[in-house]
C-alpha cells in the first residue's frame, strides 16, 4: 500500500520576513498557512537591506495584535541567517509570499540558498488573495507618508502606528 501524503500538523513552519509593516496580505497568508501546518512562527528579522521605518520591538507588537485572534501563531524575532534560527526552532519550512512573477527570481534565489545551506529546510511558496497582490509594505509606507488611505491594506493597530509615524514628520 503507498503512503499518504499528508502535512504534518507537527511541521514546525516559519514566516520570516521584515513586516515593515505587517500588511493585510501577510495576515491573508498567515490565516490560510496555519490550518495547513497546525500553525507558525512568525520570524521578524532585526535587520534589513531597506531602511527600517518601525523598530523591532514596534514590528513584532504589530504582528501580536493583528494576529491575537489566530491560533497556534507565535512571533518571533530574529537575528543572523534564516536557517540557523530555523534549525533553532525546529522548523521543517519556510513559507514565502509570491504576489507578481517579478517576485519568484528573488525567492527562487533565496529558496535555493536555503535549501544548499540547510537541505532538510523546505520553502512553501503562497499567493496573497487577489485583493492584496500589488500590496508591499514599501508602497504601504510611500502611500502612508503622503497621507493616502491605506485603511483596507493594514491591520487596524498598523495604520494607527503609520499615521502616528508620518504625522512627526513635516513633508516639503
Amino acid at each position: 500500500m503507498a503512503a499518504q501524503c499528508y502535512p504534518s500538523m507537527n511541521a514546525v513552519l516559519i514566516y520570516p520576513g521584515t513586516f515593515d509593516p505587517p500588511t493585510c496580505g501577510h495576515i491573508d497568508l498567515v490565516r490560510r498557512a496555519v490550518p495547513l501546518f497546525g500553525g507558525m512562527i512568525l520570524a521578524v528579522s532585526v535587520r534589513s537591506t531597506k531602511p527600517l521605518l518601525f523598530d523591532i520591538d514596534e514590528r513584532v507588537e504589530m504582528l501580536h495584535a493583528a494576529t491575537r485572534s489566530i491560533s497556534g501563531v507565535m512571533v518571533k524575532p530574529f537575528d543572523g541567517l534564516l536557517v540557523d534560527f530555523a534549525r533553532a526552532m525546529g522548523a521543517h519550512a519556510l513559507l514565502r509570499g509570491i504576489r507578481a512573477v517579478s517576485d519568484m527570481e528573488y525567492e527562487f534565489q533565496m529558496a535555493m540558498m536555503n535549501r544548499m545551506l540547510s537541505p532538510d529546510l523546505q520553502t512553501v511558496f503562497m499567493m496573497p488573495g487577489e485583493d492584496y497582490a500589488y500590496v508591499s509594505s514599501s508602497l504601504i509606507k510611500d502611500v502612508a507618508c503622503h497621507g493616502g488611505d491605506i485603511s483596507t491594506l493594514v491591520p487596524p493597530e498598523v495604520c494607527e502606528r503609520l499615521k502616528r509615524k508620518f504625522s512627526k514628520q513635516v513633508i516639503p
